[in-house]
């Protein structure tokens, strides 16, 4: 049976017919949208029923996170948060510490609270709001309870005696090089991945995974998402990540869906060579569910954690003098990049500093003059600090860009004063002159690194005001309905759906955002403020 669904304004992102009122669905697609009247030779030929419950909302194409992690997110939505910023998730909100005595006072209230048989897991600290850390300042809370302190950026912790001692991580366990301080139970990039290697067992302990990935689910929903892509399945251990997703975002319950992307170095791990990995990757798609959805899609890695200050910048460098990290070294992502370009890869490349960027370019230009290929969707993914030079050549290597523009929110104001200066603060995530180029660009949260709301990421992209007041580099603003496209139609494009969905038009998914009001007409201060009232998924309805 047909379902017609007037509205007080339906926005669809079609530039062919941008407005509507109302739209006419079909066994969750649809099938006309524009004036109720024009849809009559549909309604005069099959039965059909008039549901008029968003006669006075807004609706807009599915918001789409092209960007974000299901499995980190799970491994730390069931621990405790310390965070420098207020967090508000749909079961509580979280206030923020901006103190090393506030973060210390923390711990410890926490550390008392818990059952002494349990460890403790903290996420959210950031040395420019809570001191420099180290397992001695975390033994000082207490030396007898294993208390693992995970960085905001996710790609650093930090372990006490006890923890290390629960892992069994020994002094003789540290390699040279292996980006791991073991003085002082710091382990930062690739060192990460070995200590996740020892906690596995308790962070993915399938009961407390279970819970996170349901937490997760309510998140992507309370943001108003039918679309998320998981950029980097398998970054703690490929089958258990896929089997648990298998079980938990895929079902009727399920209000969205999900293009994953494996993590290219994970696949060539375990033994397997790079060509071997790049075999794995090709059977991948065998795996898909109507829901979870493998494509010819990888993501690799250039430098390290925007959070962290170890994105690699160009001259004249940081203040202080410190250098960024590589995450993967430049000679192993070209390797890297051109196996799964001539394999016919989509490739997604982690980039937070500028020469972060021009690293993941200059591999981009080499393997386009070994193979040509057109509409190849080679990303950039987060996008932190950028020259203006590099939107041209993005541009003319025909790439696309997907920014975490919540950096400036949250950062541009610290690192202005304790990281790069204020002009390239300020001109963190370099949107309007990417838009202005005519290059695909999206907006991501990578979740957790920045609050999973879509219309949260538009009110920064569109004010730039940082958590201080301030706007910073406001001729990089976009407008309201550039922010719009970032979170609908151009999210799509980048992970490869825009046939299925991002835009409200005949024959699409019947995939919506129901609001409350107009994103393009409220005044550009409003647009986080603005209530999701539901979300329709392939024509059914999901309250919030």
């Amino acid at each position: 049976m047909l379902t017609l669904y007037p509205a007080r304004s339906i926005i669809t992102m079609n530039p062919s017919a941008p407005r509507a009122d109302a739209v006419l669905v079909r066994d969750g697609r649809i099938v006309e949208v524009g004036r109720q009247d024009q849809m009559q030779p549909w309604l005069d030929y099959d039965d059909h029923t008039v549901d008029d419950r968003f006669v006075d909302k807004i609706i807009c194409p599915g918001f789409i996170d092209p960007h974000l992690h299901p499995s980190m997110a799970a491994v730390l939505l069931p621990m405790e948060f310390i965070t420098a910023m207020r967090w508000k998730l749909p079961w509580g909100t979280v206030e923020p510490v901006t103190t090393t005595a506030g973060f210390d006072s923390r711990m410890a209230a926490l550390h008392a609270h818990k059952p002494a048989s349990e460890p403790l897991f903290i996420w959210g600290y950031h040395q420019l709001w809570h001191g420099a850390m180290e397992r001695a300042r975390i033994n000082a809370v207490s030396a007898d309870r294993p208390m693992v302190v995970w960085h905001r950026s996710f790609h650093e912790l930090y372990m006490n005696d006890a923890a290390l001692e629960m892992t069994g991580i020994s002094a003789a366990d540290i390699k040279p090089g292996s980006q791991i301080d073991y003085p002082a139970g710091h382990f930062f990039e690739n060192g990460l991945g070995f200590a996740i290697s020892r906690l596995n067992p308790w962070i993915l302990a399938s009961e407390k995974y279970a819970a996170g990935l349901e937490r997760l689910k309510q998140v992507v929903h309370y943001g108003g998402h039918t679309t998320i892509g998981d950029l980097a399945t398998g970054l703690f251990d490929f089958e258990s990540e896929a089997g648990a997703l298998a079980d938990h975002l895929e079902g009727d319950d399920v209000p969205f869906r999900t293009r994953l992307v494996a993590h290219g170095m994970r696949l060539a791990a375990g033994g397997r060579s790079l060509e071997e990995g790049v075999a794995f990757a090709d059977a991948l798609p065998e795996r898909n569910s109507h829901r979870l959805r493998f494509g010819r899609h990888i993501k690799l890695f250039s430098d390290g954690a925007f959070f962290s200050q170890l994105a690699q910048v160009q001259a004249p460098g940081y203040i202080d003098g410190h250098h960024g990290e590589w995450l993967m070294p430049p000679d192993m992502l070209e390797e890297y990049v051109r196996a799964y370009w001539h394999a016919g890869y989509q490739i997604h490349v982690h980039v937070t500093g500028d020469l972060g960027c021009e690293l993941a370019l200059d591999c981009l230009e080499k393997v386009q003059s070994e193979k040509p290929r057109f509409n190849h969707g080679f990303t950039l993914e987060h996008f932190g600090f950028s020259t203006p030079e590099q939107v041209r050549r993005i541009k003319a290597l025909g790439a696309q860009v997907s920014a975490n523009v919540y950096y400036l929110h949250e950062l541009s104001d610290m690192y202005a004063n304790q990281g790069i200066g204020y002009e390239r603060a300020s001109q963190m995530s370099r949107l309007k002159a990417c838009f202005d180029a005519g290059i695909n660009t999206t907006l991501h949260s990578d979740f957790t690194m920045a609050p999973a709301e879509p219309l949260n990421s538009a009110w920064v992209a569109v004010n730039r005001i940082n958590h201080a007041g301030d706007v910073m580099g406001e001729h990089e603003r976009l407008t309201a309905e550039q922010a719009l496209q970032a979170i609908t139609i151009n999210a799509a494009h980048t992970l490869g759906m825009a046939d299925i969905t991002g835009s409200i038009r005949a024959g699409k998914y019947a995939d919506f955002s129901i609001l409350e009001e107009d994103p393009l007409t409220c005044s550009p201060t409003e647009l986080r403020d603005i209530p999701i009232h539901a979300t329709m998924f392939e024509g059914r309805v999901f309250a919030l």
